[in-house]
Order: structure tokens, then C-alpha cells, then sequence
């Protein structure tokens, strides 16, 4: 191997490629599938709280209530939101429909503003 081709990045390479709304809405599809997996944690914990005694769940209440709780509250429904449009665009797409470069790429900017309205009305609503 020459020294030119020993110090040449990798083709495809993260260097090379600068982010688009596509690779990003995978990479956090990804992201929100593990996150929903942590906060299924705090879900069993409240249910767990629910059904040992009052003052456990007052406890846990409060936790929840706190701004740390309530970011933590704003995170999870934000992540099952986002993660849901985006199951459901991979669901239109192995339909064989919005393939394109362009629906492609408006369908990424639907799925982060919708994922942010919807999130907005939940907390408004349970916040």
C-alpha cells in the first residue's frame, strides 16, 4: 500500500458527507427506539409505585413534578412521538410510495415540526 492510499479516508465516510434531513431523521429514529426503551424503566417504576403505598407514589409524584421530572416527561413523549412518524413514514415507504428525493425530504421536515406540535399539545394538556 502506497503512503498516498494509507492516508485517503474511507469511501462512504462520515467526513465526506455533510448531514441531510434524511440520514439525520434515521439516526434519530434510532435514538428515540433506545430512549423509549430506557423510559419503559420509568414507566414500570411508576406502576411499581402505584401499586406499593401512597407515600411511594406521592413520592414518585413529586419527583415527576419537578422541572428535572417534567423535562424528563417532555423528552419521553417527544421521543415516542418522533419515533412513531417516523414508523410510520418506514411504513409508507415499504408501501413503495414517497420515495423520492423530494417527498423524501418533506416528509423528514413533517416528522420533526409535527413531532415538536404534538409533544407542545401533550404538555399542555398533562403538564
Amino acid at each position: 500500500m502506497s503512503k498516498q492510499q494509507a492516508s485517503r479516508p474511507l469511501s462512504p465516510h462520515l467526513q465526506v458527507y455533510k448531514p441531510q434531513i434524511t440520514s439525520v431523521s434515521s439516526i434519530l429514529h434510532r435514538i428515540t427506539g433506545l430512549l423509549l426503551s430506557a423510559f419503559s424503566l420509568l414507566w414500570v417504576s411508576w406502576l411499581l409505585a402505584v401499586y406499593s403505598s401512597a407515600t411511594t407514589y406521592d413520592s414518585f409524584r413529586q419527583l415527576l413534578q419537578s422541572w428535572p421530572g417534567k423535562l424528563l416527561l417532555l423528552l419521553a413523549g417527544w421521543a415516542l412521538f418522533y419515533h412513531l412518524m417516523t414508523g410510520i413514514r418506514h411504513m409508507i415507504w415499504d408501501s413503495v410510495h414517497m420515495l423520492e428525493l423530494d417527498s423524501a425530504k418533506r416528509s423528514g421536515w413533517v416528522i420533526v415540526i409535527g413531532s415538536l406540535l404534538l409533544t407542545g399539545l401533550a404538555a399542555g394538556i398533562w403538564l
